[in-house]
């Protein structure tokens, strides 16, 4: 049997994803959580083998979830779900150690048979995110990426030197290259580009 938790921050999504789960006679859904600081405080409860997890939700991302779990060690293989094709979150998740990438579309059984593919020590990746993958090579560095995503939720360099916990001189340094690096004209064009590269 197979142990999952479904982490997803839409509730209509996520239930049907669960209900599909539960008609296999091989899955078991253990837990449901709407984004990954939930998922974080499920997994202190529960012990899934797999945690299937959307990547663009509230507190905490799908990759932010992957990263986490891998720095912790944690068992759990992670699969991750999208409706979104970005070569960059591709390149990031296997960086943080998730096993599989489905895209949402992605027929039922599709989904099914990742997850047990995974549970037997494969990698999963459906074709059109791999291809995707192959052209885009993400130019930011992870502190750029931190400091370029509060840029784009609209903080001052002062508020993401405080958030960052660095100099605001740093700061206007790392926006500085990550505007040069995507050929943006400011902070929020450079957001903007890196988002929907996948790299934010």
């Amino acid at each position: 049997m197979i142990k999952v938790l479904v982490v997803e921050d839409q509730a209509l999504v996520r239930g049907a994803i669960s209900a599909l789960l539960g008609l296999d006679p091989h899955i078991d859904v253990i837990a449901e959580a709407s984004n990954g600081k939930e998922a974080l405080q499920s997994l202190q409860e529960h012990t899934p083998d797999i945690v299937l997890t959307d990547i663009e939700m509230p507190e905490v991302t799908g990759l932010e979830l992957a990263e986490h779990l891998k720095k912790s060690g944690h068992k759990a293989k992670v699969v991750i779900m999208t409706t979104f094709s970005r070569a960059g979150y591709i390149r990031r998740a296997l960086n943080h150690g998730v096993r599989g990438f489905v895209l949402k579309e992605a027929p039922s059984e599709y989904l099914v048979d990742t997850l047990k593919k995974v549970m037997q020590g494969q990698k999963v990746i459906d074709p059109e995110l791999a291809i995707n993958a192959l052209d885009d090579a993400d130019p930011l560095t992870e502190k750029e990426r931190k400091a370029l995503r509060l840029a784009g939720e609209g903080m001052t360099t002062a508020q993401i030197a405080n958030n960052l916990y660095l100099g605001e001189g740093t700061v206007r340094n790392y926006l500085s290259e990550a505007i040069s690096k995507l050929n943006a004209t400011n902070r929020i064009d450079a957001a903007r580009i890196a988002k929907q590269k996948g790299w934010l």
